[in-house]
């Protein structure tokens, strides 16, 4: 026994970093990138195809429904042929949809075009969580919170940038510029990424609904906390835009306050968490959370309410992650399962609630939502006992 121990010790040291952290780590990063992009182009997609805000709603939701028809074919392709072939093969596919949406003319090619990017998006997201989950293995330590990180940071990147290039090299350019930017980050990673084999025993799994009612009450988390998440990268722009007269650069810093604050949290999440247990850490999130969505709702300036995304981000950075690994860690259940459930109901929170968001703000404004918002956090509140479940991961 301890002749083994110094040895997993030093193992440990040398793989802090590794070629298929990194791998995993850049494909996050672009897939965020690619997302935060997006978040300032809202208003001037909207504006091309002469949408109103319930129009934008559909648009929406089409988006979310693209990524909850693709997100389920990748879970199957996944069983098929590993996570490793899924996350290069659908971020290759990703690549050119935001030149799509930039150079659509009409309602219904934009419809297709929001459709493929939607469902790309959502279809790298499960391939490359997979590929997260098997580098933790592999590595035997979390990455999960760093892995989002990335995401946030591409995210951060993408829309405190967007709203700048927009205004200065024009829309093509900068649709271009992200483009090239997303595949020399696919070039990069293409070698590195941890190459699994195919997970049949998933596939297998997967075609059955869990019936312990423990995965779906930290689905429910994971939504009511990612539909706030939704709500900022869809409706902060036109948010700022509109109801307190901010600039085009000035109103794509919603997303990227949120983000920044958020990839923060998560690079120091998984020592937060080791140090004070997934519970008290979720509670506190969820505290910061209410409190910052209080703050956009009521804002009287566009500072204020900058800061009420950045407090959001603080409080809702690391809840995700913690019902991820709480859902990855569930006692006598495959870790597949109840991942599956878990993300599925997370991500249609970010992509079918802020179409919704639409149609009630067309009557209430965004303000009103925001603070409505606050009380979904609540309830997260309320089922915080069920993060304990995230702690297993360690023992």
């Amino acid at each position: 026994m301890d002749s083994r121990a110094p040895l997993t010790k030093s193992v440990h040291h040398r793989a802090f970093i590794t070629r298929e952290r990194a791998g995993v780590s850049l494909l996050f990063l672009m897939n965020g990138f690619m997302i935060g992009a997006w978040a300032p182009k809202i208003p001037e997609f909207a504006g091309r195809l002469g949408l109103s805000e319930s129009m934008l709603g559909v648009m929406i939701l089409i988006f979310g429904l693209g990524s909850l028809v693709m997100m389920p074919l990748a879970g199957s392709q996944i069983a098929r042929f590993g996570s490793s072939q899924v996350a290069k093969w659908t971020s290759v596919l990703l690549t050119p949809t935001l030149l799509l949406l930039t150079w659509v003319g009409n309602i219904w090619t934009g419809a297709v075009a929001i459709f493929l990017f939607g469902g790309l998006i959502g279809a790298m997201d499960v391939a490359m969580n997979a590929n997260a989950v098997s580098v933790e293995k592999h590595m035997r330590r979390a990455i999960m919170s760093s892995c989002h990180a990335f995401w946030s940071l591409g995210g951060l990147i993408g829309s405190s940038t967007g709203g700048f290039l927009i205004e200065h090299i024009g829309v093509s350019a900068h649709a271009i510029l992200v483009t090239v930017l997303a595949a020399v980050m696919i070039g990069a990673a293409w070698p590195t990424v941890l190459h699994d084999a195919p997970h049949p025993e998933e596939g297998r799994h997967g075609s059955r609904l869990p019936l312990s009612p423990l995965p779906w009450l930290i689905g429910i988390m994971a939504l009511f906390c990612m539909i706030p998440e939704g709500a900022i990268l869809d409706w902060g722009a036109l948010y700022l835009r509109n109801e307190l007269a901010a600039s085009v650069s000035l109103s794509g810093f919603a997303f990227a306050a949120f983000s920044l604050t958020m990839a923060v949290m998560r690079f120091a999440g998984d020592l937060i968490r080791d140090r004070f247990g997934a519970v008290t850490t979720l509670r506190v999130c969820a505290v910061i959370s209410i409190l910052g969505l209080l703050v956009i709702g009521f804002a009287q300036s566009t500072p204020m309410a900058i800061a009420g995304f950045a407090l959001t981000g603080i409080g809702i950075s690391n809840i995700v992650p913690i019902a991820f690994s709480a859902a990855g860690n569930l006692p006598g259940m495959a870790a597949g399962v109840g991942l599956s459930v878990v993300t599925t109901m997370g991500y249609s929170g970010i992509l079918v609630a802020p179409s919704a968001i639409g149609f009630i703000a067309e009557h209430t404004g965004l303000a009103v939502i925001f603070v409505g918002l606050s009380a979904l956090i609540v309830v997260v509140l309320l089922l915080s006992p069920l993060a304990r479940h995230a702690d297993n991961a360690h023992h």
